[in-house]
């Protein structure tokens, strides 16, 4: 998430290690809407300082941009995945990897066009949300 409260992007990944947290940087990084941020702010995970520390080496990170970690300082992402976790807890699990991520890659973009992170579609207008899930997926909602 952005300084602003939007979703930047998101993975879901088996392993929570240092590859996948740089795999995730780069994908972030590398997206047009987004730019160098010169502070990331993370949780106390091991793996973010090594990310961190490849981005550096590759060029694809700043030199100047510093890693914060801290158990409270996220919990504007924290507070994001409430409504996620409200409404994966009742599924009582994924079957698959695969499912879980399609499911929660649904869930993630219904909430970017909640949050009026969609051109033309504003924050806590249901009536331009529904229409645009009506023309985007030609179903009546």
């Amino acid at each position: 998430m952005d300084s602003e409260g939007n979703t930047l992007d998101f993975m879901l990944s088996a392993k929570r290690d240092g590859k996948a947290a740089a795999r995730f940087f780069r994908k972030v990084l590398k997206a047009s809407h987004t730019q160098t941020p010169r502070v990331s702010t993370v949780d106390k995970n091991a793996a973010y300082p090594v990310a961190i520390e490849a981005l550096k080496a590759d060029k694809t990170l700043e030199e100047t941009t510093e890693l914060r970690q801290s158990k409270y300082m996220n919990n504007v992402i924290e507070q994001d995945q409430r409504n996620i976790k409200r409404l994966t807890r009742p599924m009582m699990g994924f079957d698959s990897f695969n499912t879980a991520r399609r499911t929660l890659s649904g869930i993630e973009a219904m909430s970017m066009i909640r949050k009026g992170q969609v051109k033309g579609i504003n924050r806590g207008n249901s009536v331009s949300q529904a229409k645009f899930i009506n023309e985007t997926l030609g179903v009546m909602a």
